[in-house]
Order: C-alpha cells, then sequence, then structure tokens
C-alpha cells in the first residue's frame, strides 16, 4: 500500500528562504516545460516528421541549457526542476486518458512546493536532512515502516510541511470491530446519516468563517497583510475539515466491516451555483479517499452504489419507488405506513446495498476484503436488520 505521511516542518529564516527559492525554481521548470511542449507541440503539427513532445526530452533539453541561461537553478537540488517536468508529463498523461483537464501555468505563492526522490535526503528520529542545506527539523517521526519513495515539501499559508511518500505492508494490528453492515448517506445538511440512525454534523467551517474574509484594495500594504492573514484562515478552515472527516471516517473504519456509499458526481454538484459552497464546505471526495485506505488498512470493504441507484426515492421498508421525491422533501410518506427522513431511508437503502453486494458465491457475507465499485446486487438479497424510526 502506498501512503504519504505529512510532517509540519520547523524551519529557521536561512532554511525558509531555501524552501522558497526551490519551490519558485520548480513552478519556473513546469512552466517553462508547458511552454516548451506547446510550442513543440504546434511544430510538429505544422510539421509531421519532427518528434512529438515528452517529458523525458523535456528533462534532457533544460539539463543542457541551464547552466548557460538559468545558473540561479544550480544554488537548489537538482530534483526541483527534474520532478516538476515529471509532473508535467503526469498531468498530460491525465489530460490525453480524460482524468484532467488541460495543464495550466502555476502561478506564485498557489500550492507553492517542490518534490524530492528518495536519493536526495535522509531521514533520522525527528530531523530530515536535505541537499544545499543539511538537517531541518520535523514537528514528528515517521508513523509507517517501509520503503520511502520520495517527499514533496510544500507551503500552506506561512507554514511549510515536508508528505513522505512510502510503500508499506502494514496494517493497523485491530481489524474492524466487525458491528456489520452500515449504509451512509451524504449530504450538505449534515454531513453524514448512518443507517443505525446516527447523524454526524458537519463542521462548515467556511461558512463559519465567511465573515471574517476582509477586503482591501489590491497591492495596497493593508491588502498584504490582510492577504497573509486570509491565507492562516482558509488553512485553518482546511484543518477543521480535515479533522471531522478524519473522525468519522476513523469511526466508521474501526466500527463496520462492510459500507455502503452513494458514489456522488461531485463536480456535477458544485455546478449548481446554489449549493456549490456548501456542496464543497463538507468535503466528499476527501471522505471517499479517506474511507477507502482506512477500511483496506483494518480489513474491511467499502461498496459504491452507482450514482442513479435510487436511495432517496425507494422505501426501505417496502422497495416502493417514489419518483416526486425531489430535492427540498426530507421526509419519505410510503403507502405501507412508512414516515421516514429522507436522509435515514437512503443510508439504509444504500446498507441493504451494501449488504447484498457483499454476498459470496456460496450465499456466505464478506467472503473477503476487497472494495466493491459500482457492483450489481447479488440475485439473492441477503436478509439483514435495520433499525427503522418511523412515526
Amino acid at each position: 500500500m502506498i501512503l504519504a505521511h505529512k510532517i509540519a516542518l520547523d524551519p529557521n529564516s536561512t532554511q525558509r528562504t531555501y524552501f522558497a527559492k526551490a519551490a519558485g525554481t520548480a513552478r519556473f521548470a513546469y512552466n517553462w516545460g508547458l511552454a516548451e511542449w506547446q510550442a513543440q507541440y504546434q511544430a510538429w503539427k505544422d510539421n509531421p516528421l519532427l518528434a512529438k513532445p515528452n517529458e523525458a526530452a523535456l528533462r534532457r533539453q533544460l539539463n543542457s541549457i541551464k547552466r548557460e541561461h538559468f545558473p540561479w537553478m544550480l544554488e537548489v537540488t537538482k530534483c526541483a526542476p527534474q520532478q516538476a517536468i515529471m509532473q508535467l508529463g503526469d498531468a498530460f498523461k491525465n489530460f490525453f486518458a480524460g482524468h484532467a483537464k488541460y495543464p495550466r501555468f502555476h502561478k506564485k505563492g498557489i500550492n507553492d512546493s517542490f518534490a524530492l526522490d528518495n536519493g536526495q535526503f535522509n531521514l533520522n528520529g525527528s530531523r530530515i536532512r536535505l541537499p544545499h542545506l543539511g538537517w531541518v527539523r520535523i514537528r514528528e517521526t515517521l508513523r509507517f515502516t517501509g520503503k520511502i519513495l520520495s517527499a514533496t515539501i510544500s507551503r500552506t499559508a506561512d507554514r511549510w510541511f515536508v508528505a513522505i511518500v512510502m510503500d508499506t505492508d502494514q496494517t493497523l494490528t485491530r481489524p474492524a470491530e466487525n458491528q456489520g453492515v452500515v449504509g451512509v448517506d451524504l449530504g450538505v445538511t449534515t454531513l453524514a446519516t448512518l443507517s443505525t440512525g446516527e447523524p454526524v454534523p458537519g463542521p462548515k467551517a467556511h461558512q463559519a468563517a465567511l465573515k471574517r474574509i476582509e477586503r482591501k484594495v489590491k497591492f495596497s500594504r493593508n491588502w498584504r497583510k490582510a492577504k497573509a492573514k486570509l491565507a492562516r484562515l482558509h488553512a485553518r478552515i482546511a484543518n477543521v475539515r480535515q479533522d471531522a472527516t478524519h473522525k468519522l471516517t476513523s469511526d466508521l473504519a474501526r466500527r463496520f466491516h462492510t459500507i455502503g456509499i452513494e458514489d456522488l458526481n461531485v463536480s456535477g454538484m458544485v455546478q449548481n451555483r446554489h449549493l456549490a459552497r456548501a456542496v464543497a464546505d463538507m468535503g466528499f471526495f476527501e471522505f471517499r479517499r479517506q474511507l477507502d485506505y482506512k477500511t483496506a488498512m483494518r480489513g474491511g470493504s467499502v461498496v459504491v452504489a452507482d450514482r442513479w441507484f435510487p436511495s432517496s426515492k425507494t422505501c426501505s421498508r417496502c422497495d416502493q419507488h417514489h419518483p416526486e421525491m425531489i430535492l427540498g422533501v426530507d421526509t419519505l410518506r410510503c403507502d405501507c405506513g412508512a414516515v421516514i427522513s429522507r436522509d435515514l431511508n437512503a443510508a439504509i437503502n444504500l446498507a441493504k446495498y451494501a449488504a447484498s453486494s457483499a454476498v459470496s458465491a456460496c450465499g456466505g457475507e464478506g467472503a473477503g476484503a476487497r472494495r466493491k465499485t459500482r457492483v450489481k446486487p447479488a440475485p439473492v438479497k441477503q436478509e439483514v436488520n435495520f433499525v427503522h424510526v418511523c412515526s
């Protein structure tokens, strides 16, 4: 399993200056590579006899000219520009595969970072040794053991962090408590509603901090102060959101061996200008990402229902379909007499879906600790006891 451990650094003023210079070098190399890629691709379209651009050729080209044209690159680690162009190559691979948009030029002060391969740094307890710089203090030691692959040093507001990527087979010593199957319905009013009837409120960190965002005249002295203050505020918002997500996903992975969730179309949801801010504030993508690796580490599984699965429009008691259930209707009232919260109803249906999908070929439950994505329900539905909150 590939895991990354992000740790806060404790650099002095000289080390901070070096980090900023290395991040600037990486940003310049990425932008240079993107401009060269575009120019060489246009030249290839005009003359197909020329070679198509690729990241390996761009790295060789930069190495051949940097001493003459960009001598200041030699003041930082050679990995900063080289890894930046490799990241550009990955960006184009994702674009051609249809997984991402066309790469864009990087701007100063936004996601400042640079990467190192595993031969360019050493770890010793609460210290990391970097080229051209020496030992830098880190706030904690690594939590995992395994083969170290790379490291990325990045800035968030006025703080620097190192994310160490490693390949490890280390799993949590305690498996899931096996409290059964649970369905989790995510929402914007409540972060999550469990099929057990437990609501999990979201922190709504961005909404709570909106009044603290100041407007200043651009490039004025007060504007620069406000910009730095705003960066710290957004970092705090992200930390509050991450803390809530980590607590929820850790609790779910610890308690349940099978978890059913929906494959939400988050990119489509944020297109709605009335819901975009609320959806982004809940962090659905991060919830899904954390839940996947935490359940895998405990030997559990995540069953993802297709985004067209009618979890909210199907009565969890009698399976009757209610197409009239639209956004804004919070309670489902069925002909069978069930009166149940829309979110709880969806969570129970997701738990049923997860339970039926976890049935093995011989009829047993939970045949293996594997993640199932967009699987169809088993032909024979497994009977599971769920709590119905009706009035």
